[in-house]
């Protein structure tokens, strides 16, 4: 069974983190932004939420994509059962990582697959733990404006790296794409 999907595929996705994971794993792709309404109900819990907005993405460009597979993601971290959203400035952002200092936080990512009339809909779950930072550290972080556009507030693929002690699960996933996972199941579906 090939590794690679041979055919050009659709990223709904506006996130460079995405497009890097899927060209490092040989993927031919077109990027399609679907500017999505990404409001979803208060109750929802995290994993509804990034499956909701998923495929509402997916489905937004869906029209556009010549019948090509089309890979929907969306991302967001929860500690304490609460969504942790992109800060909206520094301020925001220096809140957010005195939160998630010294304590275990869950980055949840959805994808929604569209392939040959056929949808899978899944989340992934990782749990990232951080060493207790120093305001700092913090105030550092933030000046790098790595914390600009992420969710939690931070980007592991940077020099957010040193803020964290400890992974459980799939490293690409707290990128934004759970690539194994979503390029396995695509190449089942295109089979």
């Amino acid at each position: 069974m090939a590794l690679r999907i041979e055919e050009t595929i659709i990223l709904a996705s506006q996130s460079p983190s995405r497009r890097m994971l899927l060209e490092q794993a040989g993927v031919d792709m077109e990027v399609l932004v679907s500017g999505a309404d990404e409001t979803v109900p208060q109750d929802f819990t995290p994993a509804q939420t990034v499956e909701c907005l998923a495929e509402r993405k997916a489905r937004a460009i869906e029209p556009q994509s010549g019948g090509r597979p089309i890979i929907g993601a969306d991302s967001v971290v929860s500690i304490d059962g609460v969504i942790i959203g992109k800060p909206e400035n520094d301020e925001a952002a220096r809140a957010t990582l005195r939160r998630l200092s010294g304590r275990t936080h869950k980055l949840y990512t959805g994808v929604c697959l569209l392939a040959r009339g056929q949808r899978q809909v899944f989340h992934q779950v990782t749990e990232v733990t951080f060493y207790p930072l120093t305001e700092g550290e913090i105030a550092e972080y933030v000046a790098m404006r790595e914390s600009t556009g992420r969710a939690g507030g931070y980007g592991i693929e940077g020099v957010g790296v040193m803020l964290v002690r400890e992974i459980k699960g799939d490293y690409p996933n707290i990128v934004g794409l759970p690539v194994a996972e979503t390029l396995r199941r695509l190449r089942d579906m295109l089979k």
